[in-house]
């Protein structure tokens, strides 16, 4: 699991052998469940695709539960997870909390059970350039690879929301958020749910 500067919740464990701690994120995984919080990158993206790679050698018809509350990120980080999460066989059920934006919104959404907290929200909308500049030869490849990406990811949007690309272009042409009803309404989710 990802390590981060902030508190680590530990879990405490008496056993015949005396007390015993670990972290909370280990206990999760021993019961099927990752998370992908923060912001997507490199790590983020190696972190969750070892977890679903190991998940899957351990027992490959059991479900994974991933938990996803993040702005987004990096589209090559985000793509590395999403072809691990269709590589394997065990199922994937993806349950948003508070945000699923961006790069997050489309892991989730790809999701094989999708299911939403009442006040969770999915944000879409086309790949941002980033680092802009330079020749006209090397802003045209930009470009290029910039509209093949937002084909990319239109395609993966419409495959999991049963939505044309039309219509997927028409709602990443801007950033259009939904709340957790007209998530499922779009397509993008399949149930909002009050218990985990």
């Amino acid at each position: 699991m990802q390590t981060s500067t902030l508190y680590t919740p530990m879990v405490i464990k008496e056993t015949s052998s005396g007390f015993y701690s670990f972290r909370i994120e280990d206990e999760m995984l021993m019961n099927r469940e990752i998370q992908c919080a923060g912001e997507i990158d490199d790590r983020i993206s190696d972190s969750l695709s070892m977890q679903l790679r190991y998940l899957n050698a351990e027992d490959p018809k059991k479900e994974i539960r991933m938990f996803v509350n993040s702005p987004g990120g990096a589209v090559s980080s985000g793509l590395a997870i999403y072809d691990v999460m269709k590589s394997i066989s065990c199922p994937i059920r993806t349950v948003c909390l508070g945000m699923a934006a961006s790069m997050a919104a489309l892991l989730f959404i790809s999701g094989d059970r999708r299911d939403m907290m009442p006040h969770s929200r999915i944000l879409i909308h086309d790949p941002l350039i980033t680092n802009f500049g330079g020749s006209a030869l090397k802003v045209k490849a930009m470009s290029d690879d910039l509209l093949k990406t937002r084909e990319i990811i239109a395609s993966i949007i419409s495959e999991h929301s049963g939505k044309s690309l039309e219509e997927v272009y028409n709602a990443t042409a801007k950033e259009t958020l939904f709340d957790a009803e007209e998530a499922v309404e779009y397509g993008l989710a399949d149930r909002i749910i009050t218990e985990i």
